[in-house]
């Protein structure tokens, strides 16, 4: 929602200052089609040259992203830590053999059956479900820190393919103020074929071809960069549950008390998605 109003108050204070300045908005509007296609035709052909097929999917729903925010509720991450602090508990309680059905087979686990928009979130199903399986078969004999190494390598994978929307985009806004010098001096380059043309007509081809500069730079700076930005802060609060799942595993095979666990993941998320300790204890009691 925001970066709707973002966008409309950017190109209502552009245009509309170029308006009371007394400017003339119809040379601009009328080039604008024109240094478009070049510009995002270019800038469209430089992201499929860059990525793949996955890669541009993924740029696609980087978009929604931007759009819809964070994946993750607050009331998703209380679930997550309830969820796995049940597991933890479970294992320390009656030993591997009881956990072993939930985390191989999650899908028909009655604890995960419990948090239904968790088990349908894969990457957190399968960081929690591969951990737990990784100490079930070695019998809890894995060192703590050998765990924490494992579930730090597999958050690093998972953050790196979430970041690589934000990646393009961050290098597109980079590239458009060139793609519009592209523009712009193909413009001049129509222009000079006109030379002998009357003064006015050539200064409206000039003023054309610098609308292809302005375009670069505006949807440089005015729409892809901030776009990037905000995908970058929405994918960093989605990588929050994450961390908490594996501060509450970690925390667990240290042998710390529960209340001690659960603040330890509490305290790790950000004031958006942070439940109170009383809320969180109580959630953990009603379950």
């Amino acid at each position: 929602m925001y970066v709707v109003i973002g966008i409309v108050i950017l190109l209502v204070m552009v245009f509309g200052g170029f308006a009371l300045t007394g400017g003339a908005l119809g040379p601009v509007m009328h080039a604008i089609p024109h240094e478009m296609l070049i510009i995002g035709g270019a800038a469209v052909g430089a992201l499929v040259t860059g990525n793949s097929l996955h890669g541009l999917k993924a740029l696609g729903g980087g978009f929604k992203k931007v759009f819809k925010g964070p994946r993750h509720t607050k009331q998703d991450h209380v679930d997550a830590i309830i969820l796995t602090t049940k597991l933890m508990k479970l294992l320390r309680a009656e030993g591997p053999v009881a956990l072993e059905s939930h985390v191989t087979d999650p899908a028909s686990s009655p604890i995960f059956a419990e948090f239904p928009r968790l088990l349908a979130n894969k990457e957190l199903t399968a960081l929690i479900c591969d951990t737990l399986t990784l100490i079930v078969v070695s019998s809890g004999t894995l060192e703590v820190h050998a765990v924490e190494e494992v579930m730090d390598n597999a958050m690093k994978t998972h953050f790196h393919e979430m970041h690589e929307p934000q990646h393009n985009l961050q290098t597109l806004a980079d590239a458009l103020p060139a793609l519009g010098i592209v523009a712009a001096v193909l413009g001049v380059v129509k222009t000079m074929g006109s030379i002998d043309k009357p003064p006015s007509v050539l200064g409206g081809m000039i003023g054309s071809a610098l609308v292809g500069t302005f375009m670069g730079v505006l949807l440089a700076y005015g729409m892809v960069a901030p776009i990037a930005q905000r995908l970058k802060q929405v994918l960093e609060a989605d990588e929050q549950i994450f961390h908490a799942v594996k501060q509450v595993v970690i925390a667990s095979l240290h042998g710390w008390p529960q209340p001690l666990v659960v603040e330890s993941a509490r305290s790790g998320l950000g004031h958006e998605f942070r439940p109170g300790l009383s809320e969180l204890l109580d959630s953990l009691r009603g379950r």
